[in-house]
Order: structure tokens, then C-alpha cells, then sequence
């Protein structure tokens, strides 16, 4: 099959690492975030067109990706080695193309060995899972989807159509086998919303350890000119929509939760709430007796919630729960299950019936899953992963086309501003939330349109440079 033109090859890697920490702690299921290291990534390619460096950027959220019994030191420090090991690796990918079918190959067949190698030669250590491989390597991915756009001199979202790209998504993708879907001729763009929308409603998170009013404070909270207590920060950013953090295994206490949030929420404007049991439940019954006793005590609170989010182990394959019956009373959201559309598809036959994307899991993933649930009809959102500097931008582009149910979660701006504040000089209205929305007019240019020339951020010395070897 003759190429295309536009076809680019990864030629070179760079890799920082940024340390940040947070104004207040952020609770993860049983462990607490304080603490985080940002993987940013410059990635050469080249084409016919030219050469050209993107930028992509994640955090390395440890306790999101990796629960388990290392430390969490010792958790992020193998994901940095991880990250230096995927280096060498995208400097010398031999695939050429466009960034989905370059990313697809990588995710398909370069990463599953990479992982199991490493895995082994860390002499018996505890394993990284698949998701935290994911997180590293998504930095690399969003690279390559920026550089793309650069070297063409064009938005990156106006590539993803049969103009640029190889294959169709029959390539990628299969469908279920129960539907009349055909991915044949249909490519990304088919899915996505275009234009993209440049004002996203912008969901809080209300973290398990957030004060939510004066007699829950302890004396040790930040007086740094920023919110503590709930009710400011829904004064202050015009907030209508917030995502409560639960437990999963104290139902008495899940349940308070909500009501006391429920409550503030309704004699505040609040209009949507959404609940995250962070994996930790194991049983349907646990979310349908909290949501049967909400409507039948609190029904105004009940009818507040657009949806649940990931209740159960994040381990799909290793835990197929039917969860019909959590569906059945409101739209239940795959997030950490959700690495890619083979596992949307597994959720959806046990009962799901959305998915959390997030570019975190590589913009070649997350573009995957989209289509897939979309032809599937499949609700969409698209979540956080606490994205601070340039990590924000893929993020909320992601949820500018992709449809999501409503806006986009977005909490940088609550747990670390500070650390974004020399791109809000140039993007104010991506790391501030103002009457409720997130605003991406200031983005434009090519690739993600990050503008991060003008950003006047100085990077620290490279960790890893990686050129890929001539012939």
C-alpha cells in the first residue's frame, strides 16, 4: 500500500521531569496525594514536510495508577525509570504514519514487552500494573499527536480524518458482536464534535479529606489567598458541578457524605454532582442501597447526580461484575477500567453504559475508545487526573470534541495553581475557573495550540536525550 505524504518517524527524545506539590492533600482510595512528579516529553519526527518537536505532559499519579503495597517512592521511581526506558524506545520506533497508527503499534505491540521486561528484571518486586505503563507512556503519545500537527502546520484535531491517516478504524477497531456497527470507512473525525466547543463547564472535586465547612477544619490548611472550604470555592468559581470522592467501604459514612454535599450544593446553585467510589466496592448492592435510600429520603439530591463513576476494581478481565442493576438507576461511567475499547467493550456486555476518557491513557487510546463507545451509544466524559502546566491542554481539547455528557473535570487549579502559574499568564482561562467554565479561546496555532513559546517556564536539564541511531 503506497504511504502518505504526511507520514512522520519519531527521530529524537527528550524527557523532564517536574516535582510538584500539593496546597492540600488529595485522598485516593486508601492513600493520600501530596506530592507528585510531572513526565514532560519533547519529541522530534520527521517527513517530507520537514522536522518538528511537540510537547506532551502527565502526571505520574502514583496512587491513582499503582495501588499497592511499595511505597509510594518506590512506586514512583520505578514509573521514572519506566519513562527513561520508553525514551529510547520512541526514538527508535520503526513505524511510520500518522500518530494513531504510530501510537496503535507502540501500544499494541511495543509496550506490552517493555512492561513484562522490566517487570522482570526487577528481581521479584511487585509488578507495575498496565495502567501505570500507560500513564508513562502517554506523555510519549501526546508528544507525538503535537509534533504531527507542528510539523504540518495545522490543529492536530483537524488531522484525524482520511485525508491524513492510512486506515480506516476497521484496522483498530471490532464491534460488538450483538450490533449493526461498521467501523469501515469511518474515521476519527466521524466521531468527534467539530468544531470543538471553546467554553466547558467545569466539574469540582470535592476530595475526601476537604473540608466542607469551619468544623472541619484542623488548623493546618494553606492560607495562601486560595479556597478551603467548599462553599468558597463554589462562590468564587461560579461552580454548578461537582464530583464527590467516596470511600467504597464505609456505606454510613459515603452515604453522609453525599447528603452533606447534596445539601450545600442545593442552597448554592449547585445544578450536577457525580460520585467516585475509586474502585473500592465490590459489590452492586453497596451503590444501589445508597442510591435507593438518597431517593427515597433526599429525591431533589438523587435527581442531582448525572452519573457514577468506576465503583469497582479496576481490573475488568480479573473482576466481571454485572453491574445492570447500578445502571439501571444512573449512568454508570468505566474510568480506570477503561484502557482501551477492547475493556469498553467487555463493560458495556456487563452493564456500563459511559466511559471516563482520559488523555492519560495516551490520546491514541482515548481517541479508540471514544469511537468505539460513540458507535456503541455509549455516554462519554472526560476526567481529570489532577493535569497541572501543559498537561491541561490535551486534557481539556479531549473534551472540547469529544461530546462528553457535561463539560469536563478539571481540579488543578484546587490542589496545586501555583505550579501552573506561568501558563495561566498566557492560557488564564484554563487554570481558573470563572462562572463555571473553563475557557480555551486563548489556545491556537498548531498541534495542541499550547503557545508554550510565549510561556515563560524554565525547564531543568534534561534526564534523557535520545537520537535514533542513522543506518
Amino acid at each position: 500500500m503506497q504511504r502518505l505524504t504526511t507520514d512522520i518517524t519519531p527521530t529524537e527524545c527528550r524527557l523532564f521531569f517536574l516535582p510538584v506539590t500539593t496546597r492540600m492533600p488529595l485522598k485516593f482510595g486508601k492513600e493520600t496525594l501530596t506530592e507528585l512528579t510531572c513526565v514532560r516529553v519533547s519529541l522530534t519526527v520527521f517527513c517530507e514536510a520537514g522536522t518538528a518537536a511537540g510537547w506532551g505532559e502527565t502526571p505520574l499519579s502514583v496512587q491513582w495508577a499503582w495501588p499497592g503495597s511499595l511505597s509510594i517512592r518506590e512506586r514512583g521511581e520505578a514509573m521514572q525509570q519506566f519513562c527513561a526506558r520508553l525514551a529510547s524506545a520512541w526514538a527508535s520506533q520503526s513505524t511510520t504514519g500518522h500518530p494513531i497508527e504510530i501510537g496503535y503499534v507502540f501500544l499494541e505491540q511495543t509496550l506490552p514487552g517493555l512492561l513484562t521486561a522490566f517487570n522482570q528484571e526487577r528481581s521479584g518486586a511487585e509488578p507495575m500494573p498496565h495502567l501505570a505503563a500507560l500513564i508513562c507512556c502517554s506523555a510519549f503519545d501526546i508528544a507525538l499527536h503535537d509534533a504531527y500537527g507542528r510539523v504540518h502546520g495545522i490543529d492536530i484535531y483537524e488531522t484525524y480524518t482520511r485525508a491524513f491517516m492510512n486506515a480506516d478504524l476497521s484496522r483498530y477497531l471490532e464491534p460488538a458482536s450483538n450490533s449493526a456497527v461498521s467501523f469501515r470507512d469511518r474515521f476519527p473525525a466521524d466521531f468527534l464534535t467539530r468544531p470543538g466547543a471553546v467554553r466547558l463547564p467545569a466539574w469540582h472535586l470535592v476530595g475526601g479529606v476537604d473540608p466542607l465547612d469551619p468544623g472541619e477544619l484542623t488548623g493546618q490548611e494553606p492560607k495562601d489567598g486560595y479556597p478551603v472550604l467548599l462553599a468558597d470555592w463554589i462562590r468564587r468559581d461560579g461552580l454548578t458541578c461537582l464530583k464527590i470522592k467516596l470511600r467504597g467501604t464505609d456505606s454510613a459514612w459515603d452515604y453522609a457524605r453525599l447528603v452533606k454535599v447534596g445539601t450545600l450544593s442545593r442552597a448554592l446553585g449547585v445544578l450536577w454532582l457525580s460520585t467516585d467510589f475509586n474502585c473500592t466496592v465490590t459489590d452492586p448492592a453497596y451503590v444501589n442501597d445508597i442510591l435507593d435510600r438518597l431517593l427515597r429520603d433526599h429525591p431533589l439530591i438523587y435527581q442531582m447526580i448525572l452519573y457514577v463513576e468506576q465503583p469497582f476494581p479496576y481490573d475488568l478481565e480479573a473482576n466481571q461484575i454485572d453491574v445492570h442493576s447500578v445502571s439501571a438507576r444512573k449512568p454508570l461511567f468505566m474510568d480506570e477500567s477503561a484502557h482501551d475499547w477492547r475493556l469498553v467493550r467487555l463493560g458495556r456486555e456487563l452493564g456500563w453504559t459511559g466511559v471516563a476518557l482520559k488523555t492519560c491513557k495516551t490520546q491514541t487510546g482515548a481517541l479508540l475508545s471514544l469511537c468505539w463507545a460513540r458507535a456503541h451509544g455509549m455516554t462519554l466524559m472526560v476526567q481529570d487526573l489532577t493535569n497541572p502546566m501543559l498537561a491541561q491542554v490535551p486534557h481539556v481539547r479531549l473534551a472540547a470534541h469529544g461530546g462528553t455528557i457535561m463539560g469536563v473535570e478539571t481540579n488543578g487549579m484546587q490542589f496545586y495553581p501555583e505550579a501552573s502559574a506561568p501558563e495561566a499568564v498566557v492560557h488564564p482561562g484554563l487554570y481558573t475557573r470563572r462562572n463555571g467554565i473553563v475557557d480555551l479561546s486563548t489556545l491556537g496555532g498548531s498541534g495542541f495550540g499550547y503557545r508554550e513559546e510565549e510561556v515563560k517556564r524554565t525547564l531543568p536539564v534534561a534526564k534523557v536525550s535520545v537520537q535514533r541511531k542513522s543506518n
